[in-house]
């Protein structure tokens, strides 16, 4: 019988663990059904939004990047498994690209949320009760593209060129380019946005830098045969990805920056009071995960097919 045959895996199951399959299936007796609600905390997770102003505007705003973060908590799950395999196979790694870039679609149609979805009135005015706070300050984000590629090709443009002068990880940690957005380069000053987020987690981001600094997509990648290196269906899901989060996502994130803080007609700095236009459109920082993937022409233009 079916029945008999399950119970029999589980008998295994338990023995395998060195326990005893009797004591579990006697608990089962007593165990509550599994609801929804329970189980996705549908409870907690309606009352983790908590507003600094009277704006109803503004809990569309930390709703939607209460979304971003659980997404970017899907995508760093992904980029675990990967990074986890010994002598990963070809078909897993595509699959795994396959479910990052969705959910990167994803993220990028949503920004019609924050574009359209929040009155510009109101969003100048919550704004200012959200500083030094900033969207920079997502660690998870941080760590996604720490976890796709070298730091040499996420480091400030500036440094680009004498990257081989940066000595160890905290170091080119320093000098990436989402630094740009709170520090002063000529000074060496350090605005309260990036102290605080340093503060958090710097410590946190120097020791996943360690850990991904030899089992990063790229690093991933570069450690396969030629053969499978080669490959149609993995040069066009690693392009893809590239092409997601350093130029349509990163361009549909400025478009809405331009939307709000260009509407009054003046100069505006970004929340955190970052220079947000040379910090965020591509073709300043060329942020590119898998250089090696790309035509000379497309690294030398990366970006600039998106400036009108």
């Amino acid at each position: 019988m079916e029945q008999d045959k399950l119970i029999e895996q589980i008998n295994e199951k338990y023995k395998d663990l060195g326990e005893n399959p009797d004591t579990y299936l006697s608990g089962l007796r007593y165990a509550n059904p599994v609801n929804y609600w329970d189980y996705c905390e549908v409870d907690t997770l309606l009352a983790l939004q908590k507003p600094k102003t009277f704006l109803p505007d503004e809990n569309v705003f930390i709703m939607y990047h209460q979304v971003n973060e659980l997404l970017f908590k899907m995508i760093l799950s992904e980029i675990h498994q990967v990074a986890e395999v010994e002598n990963i196979e070809l078909d897993f790694f595509v699959s795994r690209l396959g479910r990052i870039n969705r959910y990167f679609d994803v993220l990028i149609s949503s920004f019609a949320i924050m574009k359209y979805g929040m009155e510009v009135e109101q969003y100048m005015k919550f704004r200012d009760a959200l500083t030094p706070a900033s969207g920079f300050q997502s660690v998870q984000y941080r760590k996604i593209e720490i976890a796709c590629t070298d730091l040499n090709n996420l480091l400030d443009a500036r440094f680009k060129p004498k990257a081989y002068e940066l000595e160890g990880l905290q170091d080119k940690i320093d000098h990436l380019y989402w630094q740009a957005a709170g520090k002063n380069y000529k000074t060496g000053e350090k605005s309260l946005m990036l102290k605080m987020f340093e503060e958090q987690y710097g410590k946190e981001l120097l020791d996943f830098a360690q850990e991904f600094e030899t089992k990063n997509l790229r690093a991933i990648y570069l450690s396969l045969s030629e053969e499978d290196k080669k490959t149609p269906k993995l040069i066009k899901a690693m392009k893809a990805l590239d092409d997601k989060i350093n130029i349509k996502w990163t361009m549909t994130h400025y478009r809405t920056a331009e939307h709000y803080l260009e509407s009054s007609g003046k100069a505006v700095a970004a929340t955190g009071g970052s220079p947000w236009k040379k910090y965020m459109h591509p073709k300043y920082q060329k942020r590119i995960f898998f250089p090696e993937l790309w035509s000379k022409e497309e690294l030398d233009t990366w970006g600039h097919e998106h400036e009108e």
